[in-house]
């Protein structure tokens, strides 16, 4: 898509229109949340945030070392805690790992303080992603393909429960980002944020 200087005008309004509010970025490892992310914070004119890379921050470790020296349960309430604080930082767009949404108190706080966007993408998709990089702490000394389809028939149905869904495909990421930016237009239109100021 041709950006001109309407087009830019329009999701800049489009990023004030959040009013304190992120977008959410939900969906399993590989969906795309970080690379389309950063592209959908530079065209509505917000910040990215990575939920990883803050949580690792905090950490002061990776998240494949904080899942090998405490294990998932001490990892996943760390994780809880962080995005809970970013959420309180908005307008911004924020990705989060792929078992975040999971967890019902971090449903919860997304509900209240943003609009989730899950990145839905098939087991192929996702397969043929993963394969390039071996940072993924879940799927370490196991069948990949395996452990992937078993997430999707555990987490596919809470991220279901997303404001909007986005088909993460082999396309162009702007094509994703468009599609992104029109559910958000829909979503906001007439919709304004109570706690930034607007009218109920």
């Amino acid at each position: 898509m041709l950006h001109n200087a309407a087009t830019e005008a329009a999701e800049n309004a489009l990023g004030s229109a959040l009013g304190s509010r992120s977008v959410v970025l939900v969906g399993m490892m590989g969906a795309g949340k970080s690379s389309v992310g950063r592209r959908l914070a530079a065209r509505l004119g917000v910040s990215f945030i990575d939920a990883d890379s803050e949580i690792e921050k905090a950490a002061g470790m990776t998240i494949a070392e904080i899942f090998a020296a405490h294990g998932e349960p001490y990892f996943r309430s760390g994780e809880a805690r962080v995005i809970a604080r970013l959420l309180e930082g908005g307008p911004q767009v924020l990705a989060t790992g792929g078992g975040a949404y999971m967890n019902p108190l971090t449903r919860n706080a997304v509900r209240a303080r943003g609009i989730s966007v899950w990145l839905r993408a098939t087991l192929d998709v996702l397969t043929r992603r993963i394969k390039r990089r071996g940072d993924r702490p879940l799927l370490k000394n196991v069948d990949q393909t395996e452990t992937l389809r078993r997430l999707i028939e555990e987490r596919y149905p809470i991220y279901a429960e997303a404001d909007l869904t986005v088909e993460s495909r082999d396309v162009p990421h702007d094509t994703i980002v468009d599609e992104i930016i029109a559910g958000l237009r829909e979503r906001l239109r007439g919709k304004p944020d109570r706690e930034a100021g607007g009218a109920p």
